[in-house]
């Protein structure tokens, strides 16, 4: 018995070795269990964040296919180049409405919208039910059609006694328009004298605050009507950079690019040229083309 128990005694340093044998026993489990768990939680991790960006994505396109069946009524004259894009216009479509609408007339029907337009027609099936006229317009729309042979293009076609030049509006009479307060009504008529006069009607999209619908409630009794005001454009060629960022359109910043632009590289020929100074936007583009002069002396 007594040499039994004699093969369980160790000496110190055997008890020491023993002990430092099953630690690092524990540790290269330890380690081995860790190292198997380590990818198992990365592609759990990945699992879920794989979810979580499905999700979103679900989201986002439902988000897009509401919008996309949410359209209000609208007149169509007045379509600007975002909205034609959303209601799946080209932007061939959109500038021969827009150089149709230059000239001073409208269109006064879904027909003569495609005619001036050409847009297809799946695409004029799919959205003219949401067009909306003047009830004047429908009226007298026998008496204002359009046609390809109208030789009256400068003509203006809305009655004198129904709609009021925008360009003399008062703010008490731009407050009779149902969502157009006092200080709706000022600042149209600020940005209107800042402007020097309104030369095309969906110009009134531009001024701060005032929501589509609410321009387009206005458009129905104020127009711009020739003739249309005297514009003193300012030449983009030797105005100084305080007299270019006069034009609302234009922010002092950039109109210190420009003369920068110009001093360095000469005069500016078009306005082609000029977006290689800042970035326009194509509506932009249109505004400012009506206030700024390339002339070069």
């Amino acid at each position: 018995m007594k040499d039994f128990k004699s093969h369980f005694r160790f000496t110190k340093q055997e008890r020491n070795g023993i002990f430092f044998l099953v630690l690092l026993i524990v540790l290269l489990q330890l380690a081995y269990v860790l190292v198997r768990a380590t990818p198992a939680n990365t592609n759990q991790a990945l699992m879920l964040d794989a979810e979580v960006q499905h999700q979103v994505d679900s989201l986002k396109q439902l988000a897009i296919e509401k919008g996309s069946r949410k359209i209000y009524p609208f007149n169509p004259n007045f379509i600007s180049d975002y909205k034609g894009y959303t209601l799946g216009m080209s932007p061939k479509e959109i500038d021969r409405l827009f150089e149709f609408r230059k000239t001073g007339r409208y269109v006064n029907s879904a027909t003569e919208f495609q005619e001036v337009t050409q847009v297809s027609d799946s695409l004029l099936l799919a959205i003219s039910s949401y067009f909306k006229f003047p009830e004047w317009k429908q009226k007298n729309n026998s008496s204002n059609t359009y046609t390809a042979k109208d030789s009256n293009k400068g003509k203006q076609s809305i009655p004198s006694n129904t709609i009021i030049d925008l360009n003399k509006a008062t703010t008490e009479q731009l407050r009779e328009v149902y969502g157009v307060g006092e200080k709706l009504s000022a600042r149209i008529v600020k940005f209107r004298d800042r402007l020097g006069g309104f030369l095309t009607n969906g110009q009134l999209y531009d001024v701060y605050g005032l929501e589509s619908h609410v321009v387009e409630a206005i458009l129905q009794r104020f127009q711009v009507l020739r003739p249309l005001p005297e514009i003193k454009k300012i030449n983009i060629n030797n105005a100084t950079a305080t007299e270019i960022a006069q034009l609302v359109y234009i922010k002092p910043f950039q109109a210190k690019e420009i003369v920068k632009y110009r001093e360095e590289n000469g005069p500016l020929r078009s306005l082609n040229e000029m977006t290689n100074v800042f970035n326009v936007s194509e509506e932009k583009i249109d505004r400012i083309e009506l206030y700024l002069s390339f002339k070069v002396d």
